[in-house]
């Protein structure tokens, strides 16, 4: 089946979503003891969330760059992944999307998360023709991800570094079943449709 090209894609269960993010070890280790994010973690800046596995490995280099070597694996509620789905804004200027840009300005000065769409990577990390969704969270949600939507945070970083390993010696196969099962993520056309762009 062709993919289309902007789908959310994500490990889901019927209540909880699992999203990706990678910090310096000062926030991703207490993150992952405490299944809460530190007092470190600042809650009145922008974070980005990442549904799909390897566009973070794409981001993070496989947790090799600095302040980013350890992965978390956040598992939130869908309530409040889609809560801040329909208070999203696309992060860029959408011609016949947006009436003009000044109106997109003034909507992403308002919105509590902005959406993203990037080329989904596959296990090389070379760049797919389809995109997978990148989700900023600022202000109320930033608070509500941190304090109220998070249900538990792991460290996946051994596991990175295990499927990293397969990849470098060129064991795809092997690579690729130790990847998270991610599927399509359901979403209301109604709520996607104005974050397409």
């Amino acid at each position: 089946m062709e993919e289309p090209t902007r789908r959310i894609r994500a490990a889901h269960s019927d209540s909880t979503i699992t999203v990706y993010q990678a910090y310096s070890r000062e926030i991703g280790l207490p993150a992952a003891r405490d299944g809460r994010f530190p007092p470190v973690w600042k809650r009145d800046r922008m974070t980005w969330i990442k549904p799909s596995f390897l566009w973070m490995m794409y981001r993070c280099g496989w947790g090799a760059k600095e302040g980013q070597e350890t992965v978390l694996a956040v598992e939130i509620s869908r309530e409040g992944f889609d809560w801040a789905l329909r208070n999203a804004c696309l992060s860029s200027y959408a011609h016949g999307l947006h009436p003009d840009r000044a109106t997109w300005q003034r909507q992403l000065k308002r919105a509590p998360a902005r959406v993203q769409w990037d080329p989904e990577r596959d296990l090389r990390l070379q760049p797919l023709p389809y995109r997978s969704l990148q989700l900023g969270l600022s202000g109320e949600a930033a608070r509500r991800y941190a304090d109220e939507w998070t249900v538990s945070i792991r460290d996946v970083t051994p596991l990175v570094h295990e499927i990293h390993g397969l990849v470098g010696s060129g064991d795809l196969d092997a690579a690729a079943r130790l990847l998270p099962q991610e599927r399509p993520y359901p979403v209301e056309d109604e709520v996607l449709a104005p974050l397409h762009g």
